[in-house]
């Protein structure tokens, strides 16, 4: 149902082209608006993915510099491995704080974005037909966090399925 959103424009007729100019031209520009809100979406998905990516570098290879050296260490190949394994440490926590960081943040763009979204259709401003699904970028996210706090209670605890 392609229907004007503005209460003022005489009546819920179907927008074509042989619609008056002026209602042609408001519709186009309500939907314009729509699209520039799902733009705007997948750009905060974008974003959270280039946190994810960076996060999962830093974990996965935190968790790896862990596993070598104490590995090492305990095949007596090593001394002293306490340095490295510390800096592993470190990573996997620098990557779990920014995935927080990270999720915390598109969480509450996304809720901006809706809130905006919502006052716009009630002023009828936009048509706001399309529903805002689930991100599965934030799921998968969420996912990393998860492996990220198991990497690291292994790590520290000795404790967890990745040990």
């Amino acid at each position: 149902m392609n229907e004007t959103a503005g209460s003022g424009s005489g009546g819920s007729e179907r927008v074509t082209s042989k619609s008056p100019d002026a209602r042609i031209s408001t519709e186009l520009a309500l939907r314009r608006t729509g699209m520039a809100f799902q733009r705007t979406r997948l750009a905060a998905d974008s974003t959270l993915m280039s946190v994810i990516r960076t996060s999962l570098s830093l974990i996965g290879f935190g968790f790896t510099i862990y596993q070598v050296f104490q590995k090492a260490h305990e095949a007596n190949l090593l001394k002293g491995s306490a340095a490295p394994r510390t800096f592993g440490e470190a990573l996997v926590f620098l990557g779990i704080g920014m995935l927080v960081v990270g999720i915390g943040y598109h969480v509450a763009f996304m809720n901006g974005l809706r809130r905006e979204r919502e006052q716009m259709k009630r002023d009828g401003l936009v048509h706001a037909e399309s529903q805002f699904p689930l991100s599965m970028t934030l799921v998968v996210a969420l996912l990393l966090l998860v492996v990220g706090v198991l990497a690291i209670t292994d790590m520290l605890l000795g404790a967890g399925p990745l040990g």
